[in-house]
């Protein structure tokens, strides 16, 4: 870490709270004029919860009776367990020392009662009863989670807004579609003038609450996340800085982000949005604004917010007239913050490698030139660039030949190949191997002499949707009572423990894959559904098993999206996406033997999974570590914790579990492969191998998505970034890293490299390649802000 250097800084009061965390972190000081909002940066997402806890309750402490207005979603998931535990434990010794060095008084204990509490957002329409209704999230959270007085919330219910005493959502909106256009023209229907009549009194509902939050004082403590387009609450790029409370559409960009509350995209692109607006925030000049933002996907809304002017697309800049506004940010989130940059570069000694290749490489995508073609004259546009030829005068020519022939290296590594190694591919979800490396993984299983095992740490069942479940229910009924069925039933094929039957149902789908056979994929789909079914409850009557058939369907018919499954009904959908990744390493002759299902007990579908513990998450993996005798283990490497919370909590898994295997190995010669998919990725000077993709292996690696991912081809959970599937996302993605490095080295390069393999190259997958040390070191940060 740099050393610490005072510079200019604002005039914005700062909070004890917030002084400690400045003197902590790596910056000193809040910039100004280049920073319109203030911004505070840690280390990791855990940290930056306790960091919001302790403001949020510095704040209560001077501010009793204040307005507070709190986030819903995943965002605020460290946010929610560090008040809730420093409230519980205010008296303990641990705690009053926790709040001392955090600059708190534990003497006055936060007056949670006093508080009035301003619901920021909800969907519509949407039943409050529904588990995964931000009406209900409110609840549950924070006025029973923080002990809130019920009596002073102003809270978003849609079942009782503009409906009369005997009507429900679904009699207005019968399929759940709002037509706002009914605001400006004439109703063809009865139905139609009642949902016209609807709409007006729910806009005028929207006055009334924006009118009660204005009688209140306006909004005293507002904290939020920031969403992929720079949407604040539901106010998304384009809404107006002076909008109030408004009932209104939403982007695809939030769509995507909804998609997990509501149960599917195809959800989230029916409902409309009750929210507060970018003037309902704003409105009281004392207000503290906090937006917490975490990860390097973040870094350009950030950025945008922060750094430009106020800016109708860029929602968050309606903050810039807060004194009391702040962002607090992880390093990723921070890292298009060019002063804070360039700050570490001016606060370092000798800049390091990635530093250096950081600056060249983004100067020569800026300039569109190759690295050796680079100039002084190019230096001195760009800041960081300057400062280079500054600190390093008449070494220009040597850093760029340097760069250059890292990136090259980097290729060579992603080129070549292992052989007589054991590798051990561990993934949270079930496709993010695929989606994160898939070209190298490919080559390497072409080495006979290479053995690989593929492990899911998680049963991912909350990414099958009730419909598709639903579709293969009903392809089962078409087989479950053949005479082909029947016999395989009586001979003992759907026993669980089978393994040569199982992955007969594999060769089975995969024959219908070569044949373009749709009765044969459907044949072995149904096959290890009723499998499935046979395992999880325990019954060996066919008869049995199709009045559960029956009973299952009428669950999904019953059932609104997004609500938590019984435990049952869980594993089956797990147990879908464990057969969706059987077949894809059966694709490559990888049989169920090598596939193994972890299931990790942390991951239990509620809104906040649990944190693995040493007791029932760590064990199975250390298992699997003394079977596979891995030489080569890869994981999805998130040490920030800023992609999904399944990645970093099976991360740290990963980490505890070769630790173990190391000392009852002895080992020290394991080789760890990080990766990252379509969640968040690696810069180019960050990782060390670069593996080149071809259109073949895109072709392949689509193909296969298609083909084994059922449930995921209509990417029913998809990212922001893409409306389609994962496998083309991913395609996107590379192929801007090549283009990137492309321009680096230049096309001839490619184009007139003596290897074929280099001359296909379209796209290019990032990894990281390190030793277990250093990937205990990356864990180690992330662990210790989880437990302190």
């Amino acid at each position: 870490m740099p050393d610490k250097k005072s510079i200019k800084t604002t005039k914005t009061a700062i909070s004890n709270v917030e002084a400690k965390a400045i003197a902590a972190s790596q910056f000193q000081d809040i910039y100004t004029p280049e920073e319109k909002i203030p911004a505070i940066v840690v280390d990791n997402f855990p940290a930056l919860g306790k960091l919001a806890a302790l403001r949020f309750l510095e704040w209560v402490q001077q501010n009793p009776a204040g307005v507070i207005s709190l986030p819903t979603g995943k965002t605020p998931e460290h946010f929610i367990k560090w008040v809730r535990h420093i409230l519980a434990n205010w008296q303990t010794k641990e705690t009053k020392t926790m709040l001392v060095k955090a600059g708190i008084d534990p003497a006055i204990e936060p007056d949670m009662k006093s508080l009035h509490f301003v619901q920021i957002d909800e969907f519509y329409p949407i039943s409050p009863k529904q588990q995964n209704s931000f009406f209900n999230y409110v609840k549950n959270f924070y006025i029973n989670g923080f002990g809130l007085d019920p009596a002073k919330a102003m809270l978003i219910d849609c079942s009782k807004i503009a409906l009369d005493p005997d009507e429900k959502l679904e009699d207005i909106w019968p399929d759940s579609t709002v037509d706002l256009s009914l605001r400006y023209t004439q109703p063809k229907t009865h139905i139609q003038s009642r949902q016209k009549a609807v709409l007006q009194k729910i806009d005028q509902w929207c006055m009334e609450y924006e009118d009660r939050i204005k009688k209140l004082g306006g909004i005293g403590f507002f904290l939020g996340g920031i969403g992929p387009d720079g949407h604040i609450g539901f106010n998304i790029s384009g809404s107006d800085h002076y909008s109030t409370t408004r009932l209104c559409p939403i982007n695809y960009e939030t769509q995507a982000a909804a998609a997990t509350d509501l149960g599917g995209i195809e959800i989230a692109k029916k409902s409309l949005v009750i929210t507060i607006g970018l003037k309902t925030i704003t409105r009281n000049p004392k207000c503290t604004a906090v937006i917490i933002a975490a990860g390097a996907s973040k870094a350009g809304v950030v950025a945008d917010a922060i750094q430009s002017g106020p800016d109708v697309n860029i929602p968050a800049t309606s903050l810039h007239e807060l004194p009391n506004a702040r962002f607090y940010l992880t390093h990723g989130a921070a890292a298009n913050l060019n002063r804070r940059r360039l700050h570490i570069l001016d606060s370092t000694e000798e800049y390091t490698t990635e530093q250096i290749e950081t600056i060249l490489i983004d100067l020569a995508a800026e300039k569109s030139k190759r690295l050796i073609d680079l100039t002084a004259a190019d230096c001195k546009t760009s800041s960081f660039s300057k400062r280079l030829l500054k600190k390093y005068p008449g070494k220009l020519g040597q850093f760029t030949k340097m760069t250059r022939d890292n990136i090259i290296a980097k290729i060579e590594r992603g080129i070549s190949t292992s052989g007589n190694k054991n590798f051990l591919h561990t993934e949270p979800h079930h496709d993010d191997v695929m989606l994160g490396y898939f070209a190298r993984l490919v080559r390497h299983s072409r080495q006979i002499t290479n053995n690989h095992y593929f492990t899911t740490l998680t049963s991912g069942f909350t990414s099958v949707t009730n419909n598709f479940m639903g579709a293969q229910l009903t392809n089962l009924r078409k087989f479950i009572n053949t005479q082909d069925f029947k016999t395989m039933f009586e001979n003992g094929y759907f026993e669980p423990g089978d393994t040569i039957s199982r992955n007969r149902d594999i060769w089975q789908y995969l024959d219908g894959v070569a044949a373009k056979s749709e009765h044969l994929k459907n044949d072995g789909c149904a096959r290890r559904l009723l499998r499935n079914l046979v395992e999880v409850f325990e019954d060996s009557w066919l008869e049995n098993l199709a009045d559960r058939i029956t009973e299952i369907e009428k669950y999904f018919e019953s059932q609104y999206p997004g609500k938590q499954d019984p435990d049952y009904i869980q594993k089956l959908k797990g147990m879908c996406r464990e057969w969706e990744a059987e077949c894809l390493w059966g694709y490559f002759g990888w049989s169920c033997e090598n596939v193994s299902h972890l299931r990790l007990g942390f991951y239990t579908g509620d809104i906040f999974t649990k944190d693995p513990t040493m007791e029932q998450d760590v064990p199975p993996i250390v298992n699997t570590l003394e079977k596979s005798k891995p030489d080569v283990i890869t994981v999805a490497f998130d040490p920030e914790g800023s992609g999904p919370d399944t990645h970093y909590k099976v991360l740290l898994a990963i980490s505890e579990a070769l630790k173990i295997h190391q000392k009852n190995t002895g080992r020290d010669d394991i080789q760890i492969w990080g990766y990252r998919n379509v969640w968040y990725r690696f810069a180019l000077a960050e990782a060390n191998v670069f593996v080149p993709v071809s259109l073949n292996m895109f072709a392949i690696m689509h193909d296969a998505f298609m083909n084994s991912f059922n449930s995921q081809r209509a990417a029913s959970f998809p990212s922001y970034e893409y409306d389609g599937p994962f496998s083309e996302l991913a395609q996107k993605i590379q192929v801007q890293q090549y283009q990137k490095i492309k321009t680096c080295l230049g096309r001839e390069w490619f184009n007139e490299h003596p290897s074929a393999l280099i001359r296909a190259t379209r796209g290019m997958v990032l990894l990281q390649e390190m030793t277990p040390e250093k990937f205990f070191q990356s864990c180690r940060d992330l662990q210790k802000s989880i437990e302190n």
